[in-house]
């Protein structure tokens, strides 16, 4: 049975993947099965820039198929700020409640009907014979007037649903990991897999 190794070491991450990706006939591992240590500099202009960088260099890095993706917030009356820099908004240390409170701060002035946002995720498929692949998944949403729910992390507490009337944060794990852009671009990742296991590309 070939590997896919997923580049990441959140835990959260691997069990949304391996949900997904049941009933594949691959063997996933993860960066801290191989013990890779190694992290990659985010250095792309956009979310498939850097998934691209990631699976590229694990992919050469362990001789094994790989899979990396990048994701992030975009809000549309912020010129798609975050970004690719959602996780270092605020600067370096901060925390996700740092961050959120940057992001209500620059949208003080804007209502609610304004602030349009979509998470965004690239995922990136690359083969050791330089094979490379990406899909994304979007989920739009609204930026909250101020943080609601406990449940997730990052900008959930802020992401409104419109269709779901809650925040991502007051949604119960099981309902985000179904509409997610991350599950969004997981099940496009799953089609490419498919597509290579029965033409055999996972095996050379």
């Amino acid at each position: 049975m070939p590997t896919l190794l997923i580049a990441t070491t959140n835990q959260n991450k691997l069990r949304e993947y391996s949900a997904i990706f049941a009933g594949l006939p691959l063997e996933l591992r993860t960066l801290q099965d191989l013990g890779i240590t190694d992290d990659v500099e985010e250095t792309g202009a956009t979310f498939a820039d850097n998934a691209r960088l990631k699976a590229e260099y694990y992919t050469a890095r362990s001789g094994l198929p790989a899979l990396a993706d990048d994701s992030g917030l975009e809000v549309h009356a912020l010129d798609g700020e975050p970004g690719v820099r959602s996780a270092r908004y605020a600067g370096p240390g901060k925390t996700d409640a740092d961050r959120n409170a940057l992001l209500l701060e620059k949208l003080a002035n804007v209502p609610f009907h304004a602030r349009l946002a979509r998470f965004v995720c690239v995922i990136a498929l690359a083969l050791p014979d330089g094979t490379i692949e990406d899909v994304e998944g979007t989920l739009p949403g609204v930026i909250d007037m101020a943080p609601r729910g406990s449940h997730g992390f990052g900008y959930d507490p802020l992401f409104y649903l419109l269709d779901e009337n809650a925040t991502l944060a007051e949604l119960p794990p099981e309902r985000k990991n179904q509409i997610s852009h991350r599950a969004n671009a997981a099940r496009a990742a799953r089609e490419v897999l498919e597509r290579w296991v029965a033409e055999g590309k996972l095996y050379s």
